[in-house]
């Protein structure tokens, strides 16, 4: 079967160009090799503020077992980790520590704000001065879960979803032209 024009070829992430009696030749680019251990093996640091952090303990507990997905080792320090989700609200007075832990955290970098708070203040902004609008309002967010809380299907469709994003990057072409 194979690979017959350059489109079928520019589609595919992994294209199988011949196959054969026990095996295939997969011909791929460098980014889409790197990209795919990259989305294989991302290592979220956690900043749980309120209630959503218990369905991001929910997620790592052997029902929904995010370790299937490469998500497995949760850090504690920023400099050890690839992404921050950011499950709760946060409050003007919290805002320098989170702009401070993501500037730490080496490139690149995602953002996932689960949870209504983290996404726009929640309930707590219209009643408080202190809760700030959303996450976004502090660091850039690339995925945002809804709910309140959000359940811990949407969390793992939220790492799936940035699983797609690092697959698509282009890495080496930028790092060429610098």
């Amino acid at each position: 079967m194979g690979i017959t024009s350059k489109k079928e070829f520019e589609k595919n992430d992994f294209p199988v160009l011949d196959s054969y009696e026990g095996g295939s030749i997969i011909l791929t680019q460098l980014d889409a090799l790197v990209n795919w251990a990259r989305s294989n093996s991302v290592w979220p640091l956690t900043f749980g503020t309120r209630c959503c952090a218990i369905e991001f303990m929910a997620v790592g507990a052997s029902r929904h077992d995010m370790a299937r997905f490469g998500y497995e080792v949760a850090r504690a320090t920023p400099r050890q980790a690839d992404m921050i989700i950011i499950s709760g609200s946060i409050n003007y007075k919290m805002a320098p520590v989170l702009k401070r832990l993501y500037d730490q955290i080496a490139d690149p970098k995602y953002v996932i704000a689960m949870g209504a708070c983290a996404v726009s203040g929640g309930p707590f902004y219209y009643n408080s001065y202190s809760i700030v609008k959303g996450a976004d309002h502090v660091i850039p967010v690339d995925i945002y879960v809804p709910g309140c809380p959000p359940r811990p299907e949407a969390l793992l469709y939220a790492f799936l979803q940035l699983q797609k994003k690092i697959k698509r990057e282009k890495n080496f072409k930028k790092q060429l032209k610098k």
